[in-house]
């Protein structure tokens, strides 16, 4: 039986954070063939990831001493997130690779106005709230939601190909004074209602990717942004601060902030020779 209260979501690819300290001067003491060698190893794990309709995988070179390397999977179960990390973890290359943080989370589309909506349907139908009959009913809604073209292209999309990211966990406060869970069904979807608008008014410069982590991990969603310039991140979230739903019941875990770069690329994040690109760059472009 559902709550008529909880808001339902549509998910879709599992995701897996993972950040890491380099050791880059033990790893630039190695023999160049050797050094080749890992990276060669390496690229071919997350190129294979990648290519399949079933997982992805991204890198980005982190800023600040949180963290020199983020990587991401996204995979359609937790089993392959684990066998992607456990791939990840026999790679040559991790011996250099120190594990800081991590974040597990599968993506997520609210579904505030259409669970009200599908709520007011079923109730102008007659049905017992609640009832075999009703969940039967609202188990249709939710699957016709889904099979949306709209929602599939959002819930397995690729990993954004933006040079810029930035991730962060959040949490909606639930305090003695001041708790979200407490709030009315009406209120809260009015309020995300307001919240995204303001998303919408970065259409085109920000590419938002939410997921959720209640039960998964330490806070309840993972954000992550990505976009072509970074003043974005900065004027998007500064904005989203003084909207109601962010001002009274937002909490924030640190953020991590980066450059997306080409799988091909990695060898030349772990030489350090240049800032690894978005897109591969050719030998011979770089002469």
């Amino acid at each position: 039986m559902r709550h008529p209260e909880v808001p339902e979501s549509l998910d879709g690819w599992h995701i897996l954070h993972r950040m890491f300290r380099f050791e880059r001067r033990a790893f630039a003491a190695l023999p160049s063939a050797r050094r080749e060698e890992l990276a060669a190893e390496a690229v071919a794990l997350f190129v294979s990831l990648s290519a399949s309709p079933e997982a992805d995988a991204g890198l980005a070179q982190m800023l600040g001493h949180k963290s020199d390397l983020m990587v991401t999977h996204y995979a359609r179960s937790f089993e392959a997130l684990g066998a992607a990390q456990i791939g990840f973890d026999r790679l040559s290359l991790a011996e250099f690779l120190e594990p800081t943080t991590s974040y597990v989370s599968i993506l997520e589309l609210g579904l505030y106005g259409d669970t009200a909506r599908f709520h007011a349907e079923l109730r102008d139908r007659s049905l017992k709230p609640h009832s075999a009959e009703w969940n039967a009913e609202f188990d249709a809604l939710l699957e016709k939601a889904a099979r949306d073209p709209r929602s599939a292209e959002r819930l397995f999309a690729k990993i954004p190909s933006r040079r810029y990211v930035c991730f962060y966990p959040m949490n909606k406060r639930r305090g003695e004074s001041v708790n979200w869970y407490r709030l009315p069904y009406a209120e809260r979807a009015r309020l995300m209602l307001d919240h995204g608008k303001i998303g919408r008014t970065f259409h085109g410069l920000v590419t938002q990717v939410i997921s959720g982590s209640i039960g998964f991990d330490d806070y309840e969603w993972g954000v992550d942004l990505y976009a072509d310039d970074p003043l974005v991140f900065k004027r998007l979230i500064y904005e989203m601060r003084f909207d109601e739903a962010s001002a009274a019941f937002a909490e924030f875990g640190p953020f991590y902030t980066g450059m997306n770069f080409a799988l091909a690329e990695l060898p030349v994040f772990l030489d350090g020779s240049r800032i690894p690109e978005l897109i591969a760059m050719p030998e011979t472009a770089l002469r």
